[in-house]
């Protein structure tokens, strides 16, 4: 899909592939930990997407590929039978509701635990990430994770094919391939957590090998269409340090330009970034842009709708919001009429039940 520069407002359509969205407001993927303990989907989990359903679209919370993958208690997955049909309620109940819904496709890598999996993790070196991770019994200090042999590598490049077969034949409309924020595919860009000597290691052409064969591998099996890639330059999320950030991502970028997904999604986009200027000016796809709103601070007034107003001016097609729609589940329509934003309750974010989940309420309909 070719860029159009053509000034745009949040409230026009616009198509992602073969899905035609009726508004430029993308539901960021969040992990909210209420997936049953096996990584099934829940009823409550059906309801909380369907709330959300006039998003231009949803990007569902990370699900993992495979065990090994999994990161804290609570996440969901997307590699057995009822991981389907749990995910499969999901996407009908948002379909009903006339939305249209992504997954995200996430492997922690060394974010994960023997507690949560009963596994040891892997990652792309055995570099333990310096902090804990939350588990069923709490959280616990990271454990030291094993390298990936290259056939590991393989094995998880065909298990995102996989997994990516699975989430369409749950209804998706598509998914998403996660590539940021600290954890596997991330892991294998940066030179802090990433540092082996064959061919996935040192030079920029082999850090960015490993995302490229995970995207090549998924569109090769769902088609590019419904394929979308997430990234995060620059952020510092799961102890990720990156010493090359302004070379990383243009190269990233014209290796997966080869395999013509969907869209790129950039996290905590900043418009007057020339990291972002120059990735707008590389990418001439479709780009999702994800606003840096404040970690721990209350919304913006507006919900950040001037974020996202900036953001598209300065290029992006679509914009992603997280907590907005997390706290305001008709936040489009909020947006639209300039209506009073619901402030977030962070005590909630992370497991429970419908409290802090599905009980924000909706705007009060205008009078007729």
């Amino acid at each position: 899909m070719t860029h159009n520069a053509a000034p745009t407002s949040l409230f026009d359509s616009t198509r992602i592939g073969a899905a035609q969205l009726p508004n430029r407001l993308v539901m960021a993927p969040m992990s909210r930990n209420r997936a049953a303990a096996d990584g099934t989907p829940t009823d409550l989990m059906a309801t909380y997407y369907a709330q959300r359903a006039g998003a231009g679209l949803i990007i569902a919370e990370a699900a993992t590929p495979n065990l090994v993958g999994k990161t804290f208690a609570g996440i969901p997955g997307i590699y057995t039978d009822a991981h389907i049909a749990g995910w499969r309620r999901v996407t009908d109940a948002v379909h009903a509701e006339g939305g249209r819904i992504f997954l995200q496709l996430q492997h922690g890598g060394r974010i994960g635990h023997p507690d949560n999996t009963g596994l040891t993790p892997i990652a792309p070196s055995a570099i333990p990430l310096p902090d804990t991770i939350h588990t069923a019994r709490g959280a616990q200090p990271a454990v030291r994770p094993r390298e990936m042999t290259i056939d590991e590598i393989h094995a998880t490049t065909a298990d995102f094919a996989t997994a990516a077969r699975n989430a369409i034949t749950a209804g998706f409309d598509g998914v998403e391939v996660h590539s940021a924020n600290g954890f596997l595919l991330h892991q294998f860009l940066s030179g802090n957590t990433n540092h082996r000597t064959d061919s996935y290691g040192g030079s920029l052409e082999n850090r960015i090998r490993f995302t490229t064969e995970v995207v090549a591998a998924v569109t090769a099996a769902i088609g590019p269409e419904r394929v979308g890639v997430r990234i995060a330059p620059g952020v510092t999320a799961n102890a990720i340090a990156e010493s090359d950030t302004a070379e990383l991502y243009p190269a990233l970028i014209a290796a997966l330009s080869t395999h013509n997904p969907a869209y790129l999604h950039v996290v905590f986009a900043d418009p007057d970034s020339p990291v972002f200027q120059d990735i707008r000016h590389t990418w001439s796809g479709t780009l999702i842009a994800n606003p840096y709103l404040g970690w721990g601070e209350p919304l913006p007034a507006d919900g950040g709708k001037q974020h996202a107003e900036r953001l598209l001016a300065a290029g992006a097609d679509l914009i992603s919001l997280g907590r907005p729609f997390l706290a305001n589940p008709d936040l489009v329509e909020r947006l639209r009429r300039n209506g009073p934003i619901n402030p977030f309750r962070d005590s909630y974010f992370y497991g429970g039940d419908a409290t802090g989940y599905t009980d924000y309420p909706a705007l009060t309909p205008v009078p007729a």
